[in-house]
Parts: C-alpha cells; sequence; structure tokens
C-alpha cells in the first residue's frame, strides 16, 4: 500500500459554527487522483478549505504524512499553504480582493486606479520565470492578455489565470475547486487533458466538482452527501464526464420560434453596430441586436468573445454605452438617464456578483438587495420579505434565509442571487451562467422554475456554456466569436 498524503480520521468540520462533516473519515494516498462530488452545500468547498486549516475540527484529527516526508528530505513546512494550493474563484492572498472595488470598475479602462496586470499578478510570489510564465500562459490561452488589467478579465479568463498561477507556484498537492465552470467547452477539454497530464507527471491532484464532470483519469470518488458524513466510493461508480463534451446545437430549440403568449413588438433592447474597443482591440465589432419584450434569448459563445463586454452595455455598466448607437426600453443612452435608471428595469446575476457583498448581510437581506439595485442593506416591506422566501421555498433555499450569507457555499450564494435577481420581478432578467457550481439537482429545479415562472411580459437573457442547462422556454440564440455576432 502507498504512503498516504493526508488522513483524516474521526473529523467533525465546523463551519460558522455549524457541523458540516460529521465523524469523516478520508485518507488520499500516493498515487491516487481524487475528485470530491456532491449536491449544493454538502460541504465540499469547506472540507477543501478544512485541510488548509481555514476550519477548526471538533473532535477526530487532521494529519499530513506528506508533510513530515518533505520536513525529512530538507523542505521547511511550516503550514499546509506552504505546500497545498487551494484554487477557488475567490482569490485568497492579498494580492487582490474584489471587497477593494465595486462592480462597474472592471469596465473602466481610460480611468482606472488597479495597478494589477495579468502578468504581475501571475509572477507574484510564484518566482516564475520567463519562460515558464511564456509557457503556461500559451497553455491556458491567456499570452495575449498579460498586459490586460486583472479586474477586467472576463469570467473564464480569471478562471484560467488562477490556475495558470496555481500552476507557476509548484504546489506539492493541488486542490482545484470547480475548475471547469466558466470554461467553454473547448476550453475544458483542454483543461482536464492538461490535469491528466499533471496526474501522470505525479502532481498529487484533488477536484472538486459535479458528479457529471468526473474526468476520467480520476481514480477516486468521495461522494459528500447533504450536511452529513461523506462516503468514499469508487471512481467507477461515479458520473462521468458528460461537462466535458463539446457544445453541439440543440435540436428542439428553434431560433425562428413565436414569443411566448403575453411578449409584445416592442423592443427593448436596440444595439445598432456597436463597437467597444480597448488599447486598439475590438472586444465587440459592429454587433446589432433587437430583443422584444418577452422573448428568450441564449446568448452564447467561447470565452473572450465579448459576452460579458455585450450584458455590461445592457445594465448600465459599461462607460462606452454613451458612444454607440443603443436603446434600452425605448430611450437612447446618453439622453439623461442614470445608471439607476437603467437599473431598475433589469435583474442581474453574473457569476463573480458574490464577491462583491461585503457587508455581514444574512441570505434574506443579500437577496432583499435585489429590490434595490446594490449591494447594501436597506429596510424592506412585509411584502418584499414575503417575496423573498417566496423564491427561497421555490428555489429550495429556505434553510439558508438566516445565515450569514458570506459563510455560505458558492453554490448556495449562487441560489440567493438567483432569487435577488428575481424578486422585482424586472421587465429584463439577465443570468449569466447562472447554474455555476450547482449540482444537478438544484440546477433541474431552477431550470423548471424558470421555464414556468418567469411571466410572459418579462425578457429572459440566459448565458451558459452548457446547452443543457437552457430553459425549454429559450427559442432566440445570438451566438458571438471574437467580438462578432456569428
Amino acid at each position: 500500500m502507498s504512503p498516504s498524503i493526508f488522513e483524516l480520521k474521526g473529523a467533525t468540520v465546523v463551519r460558522g459554527g455549524e457541523a458540516v462533516l460529521r465523524d469523516f473519515d478520508w485518507v488520499v494516498r500516493e498515487g491516487e487522483a481524487w475528485a470530491v462530488v456532491g449536491p449544493t452545500g454538502s460541504g465540499k468547498t469547506t472540507l477543501a478549505e478544512a485541510l488548509l486549516g481555514r476550519h477548526p475540527l471538533n473532535g477526530g484529527a487532521l494529519t499530513w504524512p506528506l508533510f513530515d516526508r518533505l520536513r525529512a528530505a530538507g523542505r521547511r513546512v511550516d503550514y499546509p499553504s506552504q505546500v497545498v494550493a487551494h484554487v477557488t474563484f475567490r482569490e485568497n492572498s492579498r494580492l487582490f480582493s474584489y471587497a477593494g472595488h465595486y462592480y462597474q470598475q472592471r469596465f473602466e479602462f481610460a480611468d482606472s486606479d488597479e495597478p494589477l496586470s495579468l502578468e504581475r499578478f501571475l509572477r507574484t510570489g510564484t518566482g516564475a520565470s520567463d519562460s515558464d510564465l511564456a509557457a503556461v500562459c500559451a497553455r491556458f490561452g491567456i499570452g495575449d492578455r498579460r498586459a490586460q488589467s486583472f479586474m477586467t478579465l472576463s469570467n473564464g479568463q480569471t478562471r484560467r489565470a488562477r490556475l495558470a498561477r496555481a500552476m507557476l507556484a509548484r504546489p506539492e498537492v493541488l486542490v482545484l475547486d470547480d475548475p471547469f465552470i466558466g470554461l467553454d467547452a473547448q476550453a475544458r477539454i483542454d483543461l482536464a487533458a492538461l490535469l491528466h497530464e499533471l496526474v501522470d507527471d505525479g502532481k498529487r491532484l484533488v477536484l472538486i466538482c459535479r458528479a457529471d464532470a468526473v474526468p476520467e483519469w480520476v481514480t477516486n470518488v468521495l461522494e459528500l452527501p447533504r450536511l452529513a458524513g461523506g462516503s468514499r466510493t469508487g471512481a467507477e461508480d461515479a458520473p462521468r464526464s458528460s461537462g466535458l463534451q463539446s457544445e453541439a446545437p440543440a435540436a428542439h430549440r428553434d431560433a425562428h420560434a413565436s414569443r411566448p403568449p403575453g411578449g409584445g413588438d416592442e423592443p427593448i433592447i436596440e444595439l445598432r453596430d456597436v463597437t467597444v474597443s480597448h488599447s486598439g482591440n475590438a472586444i465587440l465589432d459592429r454587433v446589432s441586436w433587437t430583443v422584444r419584450r418577452g422573448e428568450r434569448w441564449a446568448l452564447l459563445g467561447p470565452n473572450g468573445s465579448g459576452k460579458t463586454t455585450l450584458l455590461s452595455l445592457l445594465c448600465g455598466d459599461h462607460p462606452q454605452a454613451y458612444s454607440n448607437d443603443i436603446k434600452l426600453f425605448g430611450r437612447r443612452r446618453g439622453t439623461g438617464e442614470t445608471i439607476w435608471d437603467v437599473k431598475r428595469n433589469v435583474g442581474l446575476l453574473s457569476p463573480e456578483f458574490h464577491l462583491y457583498f461585503t457587508e455581514p448581510l444574512t441570505a434574506l437581506r443579500a437577496a432583499a438587495t435585489g429590490f434595490f439595485d446594490g449591494v447594501t442593506d436597506h429596510d424592506t416591506t412585509p411584502e418584499q420579505d414575503g417575496r423573498v422566501r417566496e423564491l427561497f421555498a421555490a428555489l429550495g433555499i429556505s434553510h439558508l434565509a438566516a445565515r450569514a450569507f458570506k459563510a455560505l457555499s458558492t453554490g448556495e450564494q449562487r441560489l440567493v442571487l438567483l432569487a435577488r435577481a428575481l424578486v422585482k420581478r424586472p421587465p429584463l432578467v439577465i443570468l449569466d451562467e447562472p447554474f455555476q457550481g450547482l449540482s444537478p439537482e438544484s440546477t433541474e429545479r431552477c431550470r423548471t422554475w424558470l421555464e414556468t415562472e418567469i411571466g410572459p411580459d418579462q425578457t429572459l437573457l440566459f448565458v451558459t456554456h452548457e446547452l443543457s442547462e437552457l430553459p425549454g422556454t429559450v427559442s432566440q440564440t445570438l451566438r458571438l466569436s471574437k467580438g462578432r455576432v456569428v
């Protein structure tokens, strides 16, 4: 039997004063490649954080025999993060913090105080040589972004940048938290192949992912039930790899299908030859698009195709909206309306939005900010509180209402912010990869709700890399590639 890397014995892991995993046993050995799967809120990320000592054990023990072997070989190991890299969407170092920025700042290219370029983000703390940096950037498809502000990267580009930085640091153990979400189909396939190469080269790797995205090369799967002790299962028992397949057209969707009953001919979005550029590079190139009241649209395209920038124009977040021919709800941008006039009509969920909630809010209070189009707390009426609780019940998260929003898992935060986007029944609902980090069960519950409960006078724009996530009511598609409509 090969030596163990770490061992959890009879451990009870506590997060936010609550026992998330009880009497938990798990041993990972050299030569094994593990995936951790389970429903939303089952404690997957908490378990990973506990391995680095970020959550206390209320009973049981965690030992790292690997550290003893490294010390015996002359390596100094004072704490786990020196040799274990946990890559999540939220940056855990002091190098970059979303709390020091506001959401619209990521689109303000011309007058930004943000000093952190992608290259500096990758170099700091990694000791990477020029050749290593160039090779990793090329491998992750971010070589042409090295001078760009880290703040302005798209969701998918940010995800790849964090993975690249972890690789450059050369950790002894790499724990990847949902590494495939936010990546387009080809990027997911490429990343799975790259991780396979690392495993073949002897890299110690633990993946946290959906059960239907477990790569074939994983040797062991740990399946966590909801808020209970996990059970170790063989890799062959878990669903495999469907989340890594290439996108294919959904045969049941007709781009020319009629609008839902109740929709009208009134355009609520009109774009004419819209172009957005930065440092001489076109991010959007002559995009024209008309969306009418009651329509259901899919916005598709690979990472870096311009989807996030396009949505920022529609939400009032991008300053270049004023230099383009854009009408929202019948009014041209730049004719005296404020950003809040635009946001009053929009309910938005984006992949990184949870990172900007810095106040100590409960889940219910975080969702209620959707009535006021910001991220700070306001007084609400009993009717508004009732609307939030109604949505929480529909989305299966009533039990989270009184819990601290910042203490929730990323998947739980996603569900809370989906409710936030829907609470005021906005005329325009924009959901940018809303099911990132959700289990298949939570995804199906939310998808069904969107199919049946979005009103006929509401318009839906849905962004995803997974066509299976699209609500069945989506009938029209806009696809972008390199900033152009294709």
